[in-house]
């Protein structure tokens, strides 16, 4: 059922990339995101985060004087250059005043540095997180709101010494982000007190790694630490550690975070065996709470699905940043969106356009506190949001604990 679901939104979605030319009421932003490759059905909810938030601002009275926000959707495959060619197509094409995306960290590093930063456009994504995002001459114009793997790399490098891990072999597909988080594990966690018996780069989308498998089984390392998207190479590389008896436990991020890898590897053989770390929401907060009900009403997807709140916020963030500087200009939006996230002013929460629209013609400041956290940027762009650990449960599906 949660597939038909999911590929109900995207299928409603992509109508958007047959639009023509929007019209003279309508402010366009580009929605950039991997609705195919390896983690489509990551993606998603993802989409439906962006699309609910600016079905709020719609329903609430609209942009500035009442223009009707348009989201344009555009595939970067979760890949670099698909990720150009999804550029070019809303900056150029549909003229779009900023860009929601892309999904993957290649693909936004190579729509970043080709196309937004030198057409002086905002770009702000909901799940890139490779750390070389952090280092980008961006003009102020790159941002995020799903932290860095500078903080998830850490956190699952103390997560496996907390857990006992001593020794560890490592694999990594090779691209910005599985190789970026990778690098800050690998550091961490020798740090930290722990060896690194092997560490293998490798290609995605082989049908089989049972070489590289079995060179990284030398050592005697206690488990396997696998950076990879589980479309692409993990779901393959945890299958054949297994069939050859060579690793029976397993450590991943958010890459690895889906219910296909119970689904295909058997909650029987990972149950205990496996930690997956992934950016998540305190589901206790409130501004998580509200976007929850709504999410889960409109939608019909599991709000904790991953980024899903981030999605929105993006979306969100983008809107407030417009109606904070008054125009749908492109050179106004960055500043605009420090504007409207710095801690300071009238608190908006999800779904709460109305008040926010109100707040800013009486000339108030307001401050945007998402449903994925606190999104206040640092000179970067970056937050630092929380993250938790997934494990598989009792009912045979993943089961997450926020770390603190």
């Amino acid at each position: 059922m949660l597939k038909k679901k999911l590929l109900g939104v995207l299928a409603g979605a992509a109508c958007a990339f047959g639009a023509g030319s929007a019209l003279a009421d309508d402010i366009v932003v580009g929605s950039v995101a991997g609705v195919t490759g390896p983690i489509a059905e990551l993606v998603a909810p993802i989409v439906a985060g962006r699309n609910l938030a600016v079905e709020h601002v719609n329903a609430q009275g609209g942009l500035l004087g009442g223009d009707t926000m348009v989201l344009v959707l555009a595939d970067s495959q979760c890949d670099p250059k698909a990720g150009v060619d999804a550029g070019q197509k809303v900056v150029n094409v549909e003229q779009v005043v900023a860009v929601v995306g892309a999904s993957c960290s290649g693909a936004t590093n190579g729509m970043v540095q080709s196309v937004t930063i030198p057409s002086g456009v905002v770009a702000i994504s909901d799940s890139a997180t490779a750390p070389s995002i952090t280092e980008l001459e961006d003009n102020d114009l790159v941002f995020r709101v799903a932290p860095s793997d500078a903080y998830q790399g850490l956190a699952l490098a103390q997560l496996a010494r907390d857990a006992g891990f001593e020794k560890l072999a490592m694999t990594y597909a090779n691209d910005d982000y599985n190789a970026g988080i990778a690098a800050v594990f690998e550091k961490s966690f020798q740090e930290l007190g722990g060896t690194i018996t092997g560490n293998q780069a490798h290609e995605p989308n082989k049908a089989s790694y049972r070489s590289e498998v079995s060179t990284l089984s030398n050592g005697d390392p206690e488990g396997l630490a696998i950076f990879a998207y589980y479309g692409g190479s993990g779901i393959t590389i945890i299958r054949n550690s297994l069939e050859n008896g060579l690793f029976d436990k397993f450590l991943g991020a958010d890459g690895m975070y889906d219910i296909s890898v119970i689904e295909q590897i058997g909650a029987d053989n990972l149950k205990d065996n496996i930690m997956v770390t992934q950016s998540a929401s305190d589901d206790q907060d409130a501004s998580y709470q509200a976007f929850a009900d709504f999410y889960q009403e409109s939608t019909g997807i599991d709000p904790s699905a991953p980024y899903a709140a981030h999605g929105y916020d993006a979306a969100f963030l983008v809107a407030l940043a417009i109606e904070q500087a008054g125009a749908a200009e492109r050179d106004k939006i960055a500043a605009a969106l420090r504007e409207v996230s710095n801690g300071e002013g009238t608190v908006i929460r999800p779904g709460e356009w109305e008040k926010a629209k109100a707040a800013i013609a009486a000339g108030e400041a307001i401050n945007y506190e998402g449903a994925s956290g606190v999104v206040d940027f640092d000179e970067n762009g970056d937050v630092t949001g929380v993250f938790s650990v997934n494990t598989v449960g009792d009912d045979n599906n993943w089961t997450s604990k926020l770390l603190k």
